[in-house]
This record gives C-alpha cells, structure tokens and sequence, in this order.
C-alpha cells in the first residue's frame, strides 16, 4: 500500500494499531470477553474490504502492485482477520474456535487453488503438510462425533476424489514435544503402541516401515474402528490413553497410511541447549 496508495497505508496502519495495545494473542481475547479492551472486529474487517474494493485499481496503476503482490496483502489482510476473531471467540465462547481455524486453512487452500488457475492458469498439484488431526477427514472419528469439521474434510467436500489424504503413524521411537502450552521443546520417548490401536497393529506387521494403500482391497483387519494416537504440539506420556488416543475408522480418514515403526525426533536446527542435553524419558519410568 505505500507504493500505491500511501493514504490507506496509513489508514491500515491506524486501523491495525487497535492490535497494538495487547501483549499476546490470548491476552486480547481475554480483554475483550473481560470488557477491559475493544473489539478490534470492525477495523480488521474495512482493511479487507477496502483491499478488495481497490483491487482492480491498484493492479492497474503502472504495474506497481501487480497480481502476485497484491494476492499476498489480501491473503495477510484475510489473516488478520480470521485471527482476531479466533482469538476472541477463544474466550467468548457461541463458535467453535477449531472449526474457525480450518475453515481459514481451507480456505486459503482454496483462494491458492484459484488464484494460481485463474492469474497463471496452472492447473497443478498442491502438498499441504498438516498434522493427523487436520489432514484426516474428521467425519471418520470422535472429532465429527463432537461436531468439529478439519481441513481433510472440507478438502474432499469441495475436491472430491481430486483429493488424496494420506496420514502418518508410528509405534514407538522418539519425538520433539512440549509438556504444556508455551513451554520448551523437549526430546521424550513415545511409548509403544496401546493395544487394540493402530500403531499396535501396524508394529506385527514386522517391517521398520511400509505404505498402505486403503481401498477396496483392504484387509478386514483393518476396516474396524480402533484407537489412534495424535501427538502434536504437546507430548504427555503419564496420560497418554486421555490426552492422545480417539477412536476412528481409517479407511474412511485417510486415502493411504505411511507408518514409522520407529520415530526419531525432529531435532531444533538451533540446537537448544536443554533438547541437546537431556536424554529422553525412559519408559514407563520417565528416569
């Protein structure tokens, strides 16, 4: 906006300052369910609209804001946007928080797809890396149950069988997580497997790694709900079966499974001192 409209960019940056007053996201959310801070709903809103009004009319200005950059703001200005209300309904509660931050995934997947078709007329293939929780339809387990929707889901919803989900899993090995929220990276050792789930499944197959295809020709070993393991941002091994496992069909979450019988840690190109040090928890001890 400073190349091409120097006025809104200045109006952008006092619609924006609004944001300016909170320490962290969370803190914002708080303030406002508190009624201690405004809502910053209506300034992150008009900066998107205006974006949108003045598209044609900026890209159109000597090539000064062409298409690629001008896609880029209305992308941040959308960001914006769907982060301010993520963080607020966090704490003022009516919408379901999870469902608002796949729905903005999805949909910037989409606003990609679009855009690289209609602006640069390619008609390629997009790798979206994601979490299980987020790749895997959420109709196939307790998450669709719970009425949350997932990025995998509304991909097959408005791609179809263009779409391919393929899911990882692993049995045991080890892997960088934190204990609680906002706390340091740690190395922890995953324990094995729970019996009955998946990964415990998996790990008789007697192979360090393979790739399975889930169609048609599955095995019936395979086509009942069982427990799977989700380890994301957090690792709580003392309470695994609670914080970790759901139930869920994999044939119908994923389009294809690659498992890891053993893991190994994605290690900090940073090296933190306390992950480089400390050897992993020895289960089921954790000495």
């Amino acid at each position: 906006l400073d190349k091409v409209d120097p006025e809104a960019a200045d109006a952008a940056r006092a619609s924006y300052g609004c944001l300016n007053h909170s320490t962290d996201e969370q803190a914002y959310g708080y303030g406002v369910m508190l009624g201690r801070r405004p809502s910053c709903e209506n300034e992150v809103v008009r900066e998107l609209m205006n974006l949108r009004d003045k598209a044609m009319e900026y890209v159109l200005k000597g090539g000064m804001m062409p298409e690629d950059e001008h896609f880029q703001a209305e992308q941040n200005a959308r960001l914006i946007r769907d982060a301010e209300r993520y963080y607020r309904t966090l704490f003022t509660g009516g919408v379901n928080s999870w469902n608002l931050r796949d729905r903005h995934m999805s949909d910037t997947l989409e606003a990609l797809s679009n855009y690289l078709k209609q602006v640069h007329g390619l008609d390629g293939r997009i790798a979206v890396w994601e979490h299980n929780s987020h790749v895997g339809d959420a109709r196939a387990t307790d998450m669709g149950r719970r009425g949350d929707f997932n990025v995998g889901q509304l991909t097959r919803e408005r791609y179809g069988n263009r779409a391919i989900l393929v899911g990882f899993t692993t049995y045991t090995g080890t892997v960088s997580a934190a204990s609680s929220w906002g706390n340091r990276v740690e190395r922890k050792a995953v324990r094995p497997g729970m019996s009955g789930s998946y990964e415990a499944l998996f790990h008789e197959v007697g192979e360090p790694a393979f790739f399975l295809k889930l169609d048609e020709k599955l095995p019936d070993i395979v086509r009942q709900t069982r427990l799977e393991r989700a380890i994301g941002v957090l690792y709580l091994p003392a309470s695994e079966r609670q914080s970790h496992y759901f139930n869920c069909y994999l044939a119908d979450q994923f389009d294809a499974v690659i498992h890891f019988d053993t893991s190994r840690a994605l290690e900090p190109l940073d090296h933190v001192s306390e992950w480089s040090a400390g050897a992993p928890d020895t289960y089921p001890f954790g000495l």
